[in-house]
């Protein structure tokens, strides 16, 4: 799976200081563990030494996270700074999907590119969804 890195930050005051707390995520393993995003806000905090139990992080909390550096499918959820978390994670989940199918088509019938058979695709697709239901 290509890539999916992103860097997210914030910026807030907090006792007439400003802060600008950020962290670069690699978006593959930590949606490999649960399929779906983190709290962005805990992480930050914890990744730059912010007491999640204080009013610096209540103040932080109150402000917009702001993506940037975006690398790979993520890059095509985010706009103006803003990703759109649940499109990501869909996408990024079907993505997984589609590279398993792909293992499956090369290993059983020796099939490099399964776009190229839409039908076989299909029906890899309709399968994987009925053993999930």
């Amino acid at each position: 799976m290509e890539k999916n890195n992103l860097t997210l930050s914030i910026e807030f005051y907090f006792k007439g200081k400003q802060f600008n707390p950020s962290l670069t995520i690699d978006l593959n393993k930590v949606m490999s563990i649960s399929g779906c995003l983190p709290n962005f806000y805990s992480l930050i905090a914890t990744n730059n030494n912010i007491d999640l139990y204080s009013y610096e992080y209540e103040m932080m909390q109150a402000e917009e996270l702001k993506a940037t550096n975006a690398e790979g499918l993520v890059a095509s959820y985010v706009k103006h700074g803003k990703l759109n978390i649940v499109e990501f994670e869909e996408a990024w989940n079907q993505q997984k999907i589609v590279l398993a199918m792909n293992d499956i088509a090369k290993c059983h019938m020796n099939i490099d590119v399964l776009n190229d058979h839409p039908n076989l695709k299909e029906a890899l697709l309709s399968a994987y969804k009925l053993g999930q239901s």
